[in-house]
């Protein structure tokens, strides 16, 4: 079935870093109003805002003090309803992030709950005894240590699946579920266009809170097992689906960290017969670690745990997703966001192959099936942030891997920079590189996390000006896949499989059937499959080199989509 946001390409703005327009070195929303001709330009028709709430910013604005504010650092609510009345005349929409898993230790039912053990607020948390000396169970946080943090004044303590300055709220309290989809129709009465939700899959724990499987040597163990696609996930989805979010005309991706495993739980969230999320996302971009740096890469969370990628477990990872979820479900399809490092830097060649392999990238993203996400800032190839001391690094989760690290290697100094270098969040935070001007033309100021010294060549403006530059083959995915219903809704099948250096595969609709071939290397390739085909009526519609007669090898970071007539398909 058709539907707008299955069709629609998605802009998630790092607020913070996109653009600042009152010159205290953060971004805000009068710097996204004056940016939006440039996303009309490049033809993505939904904008994703990442926290702009109230927040004490432990955790970058993921710590929510106040749902129905925005916080005095970006802006105002009469901004804000500018930037939404502006976004949606210029025929685009708005999401919000629906940061919902946990609240601030700052909010006010937060500090009610904290008062006394019988306050009415207590059980919108999760409060427990310890055992003996020791916390309620030994699980570890996503930014290290325990997930519980003692409270002195009622001796007891709450659970932080993040930050401490992050208590998880109990979903199994009606209350705290009316609470939030009251939160949920206060914004989308304003007018926004849909939710993406924060670690969605998170807010149903089990009853027990069980103590986990410890690994060997460490004294806090992954206990995401008892409260990621917890036991009521699914009732509460429907619940909220059917209070809040089926009496507007807007979209839903979850965030669920999900793997391939948990194909069959993602696809109870998606099935449109089920009535829960529009879309998912979920391990699109799995990679995996060497023995090497798996130490310190599991010192945070499993999330880290991806230092190392080879293209087959990429190709196994994305086929799985695209041929698993089914008629019924709608896939993301996506590579960075915030919580990655960036997307050419991973994945590609940032220096001698940076242009190639970023327009390699986004071919991959734009004709896979699913709804396109773009990372600011991708559509002109920024780069992994050029950090040179801990002392550059904003993100806690970096900070305290660091550190922890240290506690152990004393002499592991630049070992920890070198893997920060390649993985932590903050290398996709940098500020916005719109010129060439002092800090990009982000900011009058000094920016709040450190510009990459590249921009005096990695920049929109110097985009703008080169027909050939990323930008405008980024405009040219969206309007191809705009234009072909195959690209939007054909059924996808992975060809040259066992091919070591390409990802090759067809979407197929009807009569029509595309092949996109992707070469992952920075040296030519050849390949045997489907040379008839490509030989013989294939029409090349979009590629990152200029066409050549020799169709059956691929230059570095090559990418070619093809149309083939019905007669070989």
């Amino acid at each position: 079935m058709k539907q707008w946001w299955k069709e629609a390409t998605v802009y998630e703005i790092y607020v913070r870093s996109f653009k600042d327009s009152t010159g205290d070195g953060l971004g805000d929303i009068g710097g996204i109003i004056s940016k939006l001709g440039y996303l009309k330009k490049l033809g993505v028709d939904v904008i994703w805002l990442t926290p702009i709430y109230e927040s004490p910013e432990a955790d970058n604005g993921y710590d929510i003090s106040n749902y129905l504010r925005i916080s005095p650092k970006f802006g105002t609510m009469k901004m804000f309803d500018r930037l939404l009345k502006e976004t949606h005349k210029r025929g685009m929409r708005l999401i919000m992030d629906g940061v919902f898993n946990h609240t601030s230790d700052e909010h006010s039912w937060f500090l009610e709950s904290k008062k006394s053990r019988t306050n009415k607020y207590r059980d919108y948390y999760f409060w427990r005894n310890g055992q003996k000396d020791r916390e309620p169970n030994n699980w570890v946080s996503f930014f290290g240590g325990s997930v519980w943090e003692y409270d002195k004044d009622t001796r007891q303590y709450y659970l932080h699946i993040f930050s401490k300055k992050q208590p998880d709220l109990n979903w199994d309290n009606k209350a705290v579920r009316e609470e939030i989809y009251a939160i949920m129709k206060w914004w989308l009465d304003k007018g926004i266009d849909g939710f993406r939700f924060d670690v969605i899959n998170f807010i149903s724990k089990t009853r027990s809170l069980r103590d986990a499987n410890p690994s060997r040597g460490k004294k806090y163990a992954d206990g995401s097992k008892y409260y990621k696609n917890g036991p009521n996930i699914n009732k509460y989805l429907k619940e909220m689906n059917m209070r809040v979010l089926s009496k507007y005309d807007i979209m839903t991706v979850g965030e669920t960290a999900a793997n391939i495993e948990d194909i069959n739980a993602t696809r109870l969230y998606v099935d449109s017969r089920r009535h829960e999320l529009n879309m998912v996302f979920h391990e699109n971009n799995e990679i995996h670690s060497d023995k090497k740096t798996a130490e310190i890469a599991t010192l945070l969370d499993k999330r880290h745990d991806k230092f190392k990628w080879t293209l087959p477990n990429l190709k196994r990872t994305i086929t799985a997703w695209q041929e698993g979820l089914g008629d019924y479900c709608w896939d993301t399809a996506y590579l960075g966001n915030h919580d990655y490092p960036r997307i050419v830097s991973r994945f590609g060649d940032d220096k001698k192959y940076r242009t190639e392999s970023a327009k390699m990238l986004a071919t991959l993203i734009f004709t896979l099936r699913g709804t396109p996400f773009i990372y600011q800032g991708d559509e002109i190839g920024m780069t992994n942030g050029d950090f040179k001391s801990i002392n550059d690094y904003v993100d806690i989760g970096a900070i305290n891997m660091y550190n922890e690290y240290l506690s152990r290697h004393k002499n592991g100094r630049a070992y920890a920079l070198k893997i920060l270098r390649k993985i932590s969040r903050d290398n996709a935070r940098t500020p916005m590189q719109w010129d060439d001007s002092r800090n990009a033309g982000f900011s009058k100021r000094k920016p709040w996390i450190k510009v990459n010294s590249n921009y005096r060549t990695v920049n929109v403006e110097a985009a703008l000006k080169d027909k050939n530059s990323i930008f405008y083959y980024y405009k040219k995915l969206i309007e191809i896949r705009k234009g072909s219903n195959t690209m939007m809704y054909g059924k996808y099948r992975q060809v040259l499989d066992k091919h070591p250096d390409i990802f090759a595969y067809t979407r197929s609709l009807g009569s029509e059937k595309i092949l996109v071939l992707l070469n992952f290397k920075g040296k030519a390739t050849k390949f045997k499959q489907h040379r008839d085909v490509l030989l013989n009526g294939a029409e090349l519609i979009i590629g990152n080199y200029p066409e050549s007669e020799n169709k059956y090898e691929l230059r570095p970071y090559e990418a070619a989509v093809y149309v083939i007539c019905s007669r070989h398909s």
